[in-house]
């Protein structure tokens, strides 16, 4: 566990503002681990983001801007970039950041023990040219590439190897998992799992504080009406989300403030592609019937989603069509169009594929990720069962939840999405390119889905410096998980967010809290 020093807190309390306070902030979703490189999931690359830092990263605007490399340009003809680092960096531990620990942390975060390897997929090699110099070398011209490691953090060699975690551990423990030491504006300086972590700011920071912040404390609390009852005591500064249900009770409350946004994530259904057989219901050993195309169409025209907008996200939410939401680059325009709630039609294409009848099956769902993401299943669940489709809802703690989906313990899933590099092709390399673990493929494609043209495209699509030209793949890309009906994208997650009246702070599209963006009046 690390602490400040009494000479760190000193220089703390003489460079920060006078007014300095403690901020508490909750979320229903503990982050599952304190190390960067283990799970790529939101809530754990949103909460680090405050304590490891990357090459670089999204500014307010969610623009690339530099933090460990204060410099980046191509080398040669599309062979890579070369990133110049930063000088006089300091690890929370007092250990001085170099080129080693970048090619230290590249080695970690693509091994096969990561969760974030499909992120390196692009890269051939990373090479140290001397100790603030980096060269990265791609299969192919990648001009988004610096766009695409903005949550790629950097951990000291040192300490990773003095404390047995060389490798990341997904579903076990190491060292890092309940310990961190980054470059980062904040440092974890207690970590309970599951009840409180605390941060308080790194005093070596090489960065200008924007905040009054002098001890963090984030607390998990997976009842919404908890989670308000707080924020209104005054117990709690700042909950995420506020429950949408009470966000317009909140709104005439003068002690706390709403703050909304729209978010990257998409919310779809996946479904078991390569599963031989049903794992749960009432046809639980029997045929997979998922594997048809027209059973995936007619659960799609099955789900009413201007319903689910209407009633559970009490219009919030937008509908989504494809992977990413319209304010993602890439989007493909010529396939804007979803697929119309028609319940008739669904029953046409399950009696064509074979299963007039119907059919049960296991929908898992996670309780504490997304908003109202049990509500959500919920509805579905009745929604299906309008053509016949009995669904037996396994919802639980998120935690849980993914290890169930890499085990492919399931017959459908839900599942968000927020494309980290806000660009198309994200999705597209983590959720519908043929799962490939020597290429870092597909990590996320839990369903095992596979196109041949999909995986052809990538690569293209990745080094196209041609707008015109990459939107045309992009958009037969989209063309072609749309007609397989590879998932049902439903919506675009709305954020919303509650606060004191005293709480200034920025809400990123990402859904990430910067805790040096927060000032407490």
């Amino acid at each position: 566990m690390l602490r400040l020093t009494t000479a760190s807190a000193l220089a703390l309390a003489m460079a920060m503002p006078v007014a300095a306070e403690t901020f508490r902030f909750a979320g229903t979703t503990d982050p599952q681990t304190m190390d960067p490189h283990a799970v790529n999931s939101a809530p754990v690359l949103g909460f680090l983001n405050n304590v490891y830092e990357g090459l670089v990263r999204r500014g307010k605007d969610m623009a690339i801007e530099p933090a460990l490399a204060t410099s980046w340009e191509p080398i040669g003809e599309g062979q890579g970039w070369r990133f110049t680092l930063r000088e006089g960096v300091k690890f929370q531990g007092g250990q001085d950041f170099n080129a080693d620990d970048v090619i230290f942390s590249y080695e970690r975060a693509s091994s096969e023990q990561a969760d974030t390897a499909s992120w390196f997929a692009p890269v051939a090699s990373m090479v140290k040219v001397d100790d603030f110099t980096v060269d990265v070398l791609t299969n192919a011209p990648n001009p988004i590439f610096p766009d695409s490691i903005a949550n790629w953090m950097i951990m000291d060699s040192g300490w990773a190897g003095e404390n047995g975690a060389e490798r990341p551990a997904k579903d076990a423990e190491n060292h890092a998992t309940l310990n961190a030491n980054g470059t980062g504006a904040f440092q974890v300086v207690e970590r309970q799992p599951g009840l409180k972590t605390v941060l308080e700011p790194h005093a070596g920071w090489w960065g200008e504080a924007e905040h009054n912040i002098t001890r963090a404390e984030f607390t998990p609390i997976q009842n919404p009406a908890t989670a308000v009852a707080a924020l209104l005591s005054g117990d709690i500064d700042m909950i995420n989300p506020v429950p949408i249900q009470d966000a317009a009770r909140l709104d005439g409350n003068d002690s706390v403030k709403v703050i909304r946004g729209i978010e990257a994530r998409v919310i779809m259904l996946g479904f078991g592609h390569e599963a031989d057989t049903l794992k749960y219901g009432a046809n639980a050993g029997d045929t997979n019937p998922f594997k048809d195309v027209k059973v995936r169409e007619a659960v799609a025209k099955a789900i009413n989603v201007p319903a689910i907008l209407q009633t559970i996200m009490r219009g919030s939410a937008e509908p989504a069509s494809q992977l990413v939401s319209p304010a993602m680059r890439g989007f493909s325009s010529a396939n804007a169009e979803r697929p119309a709630f028609d319940v008739e039609g669904a029953k046409a294409l399950l009696a064509e594929a074979g299963y007039a009848d119907g059919f049960g099956f296991g929908l898992k769902c996670p309780n504490d990720r997304y908003l109202n993401d049990e509500a959500v299943c919920q509805a579905v669940t009745g929604m299906l069962a309008q053509i016949g489709l009995s669904a037996e809802l396994d919802a639980m703690p998120v935690a849980n939840y993914w290890p169930e989906l890499r085990e492919d313990n399931y017959d459908m899933y839900l599942l968000g999405w927020s494309p980290g590099t806000f660009d198309h092709e994200h999705p597209v390399r983590f959720l519908v390119t043929t799962p490939n673990t020597e290429k870092k493929l597909g990590s996320w494609n839990f369903g095992g889905y596979s196109n041949a043209r999909v995986d052809e495209l990538l690569p293209m699509i990745q080094s196209e410096i041609d707008d015109g030209k990459r939107q045309a793949m992009i958009d037969e890309v989209t063309a072609i998980y749309q007609g397989d009906h590879t998932y049902i994208p439903m919506y675009v997650q709305p954020l919303v967010w509650g606060t004191g009246a005293n709480i200034e702070l920025t809400q990123r599209p990402d859904n990430f809290f910067i805790l040096r963006w927060v000032t407490v009046n």
